[in-house]
C-alpha cells in the first residue's frame, strides 16, 4: 500500500529545516522532489527518503 504525499510542514519536520528552506531549495532546483497538486505541493515519501540518502543521511 502506497504512503500518503506529504506536506510542506510534514516535510520540514521530517528534515528539521524551515518551510521557507523547503521553497528556497526548490527555486534553486535543490532538495526533494515535490510536485504541485493543485496549488498545494506535496512529496512522495521515497523521494524524501531517496534524497536524505543521496545526502549521506540514513
Amino acid at each position: 500500500m502506497k504512503q500518503p504525499l506529504m506536506t510542506v510542514d510534514e516535510v520540514s519536520n521530517f528534515l528539521r529545516v524551515p518551510v521557507h528552506t523547503l521553497y528556497r531549495w526548490r527555486g534553486n532546483g535543490y532538495g526533494p522532489a515535490g510536485k504541485k497538486i493543485g496549488k498545494h505541493l506535496r512529496y512522495r515519501p521515497e523521494d524524501v527518503d531517496a534524497w536524505v540518502a543521496e545526502q549521506g543521511g540514513v
